[in-house]
């Protein structure tokens, strides 16, 4: 495995493992590397310098991030929406297309409302002009 520093055209930085270099270069040439921040696929490979602690820190364990809290003001931004989506709307799960539509042709009351579609009752919603939006987000999910 091999971890490179890249850059997107619109100026992104971030980071991606990959399992060769053949394979980074297999994967840019296809197209399939793109920005996380932007979806640019204009990707290069930025300078890198390898990891190395100070002699008197041999022995330590490089201090790793917390995965659980944000690391960036994006990350921050998008657990704030979270946070309100979920304290203002109700979960609906995969009722979600059929709630919406029970709303918008007012069959129930209006509230607010969040949950999953399929992509083909999601573009059905749209077309019918039920106001829905995608969610930068993943629901909850109940695990073992």
């Amino acid at each position: 495995m091999i971890q490179y520093s890249l850059r997107c055209g619109n100026a992104h930085g971030f980071d991606s493992w990959f399992q060769s270099a053949a394979a980074y270069d297999s994967l840019l040439s296809a197209g399939q590397i793109g920005c996380p921040v932007c979806g640019d696929a204009s990707v290069e490979k930025t300078l890198m310098a390898p990891a190395v602690r100070p002699a008197g820190k041999a022995g330590e364990p490089a201090a790793k991030p917390k995965l659980s809290e944000p690391q960036s003001e994006l990350e921050v931004a998008m657990a704030e929406l979270r946070r309100r989506v979920e304290e203002n709307s109700e979960y609906v799960g995969l009722n979600f297309a059929a709630e919406a539509r029970r709303m918008h042709d007012g069959d129930i009351d209006q509230r607010a409302i969040y949950g999953e579609a399929k992509p083909d009752e999601a573009r059905a919603l749209i077309e019918d002009g039920v106001p829905v939006a995608p969610l930068p987000f993943m629901p909850p999910r109940k695990v073992n």
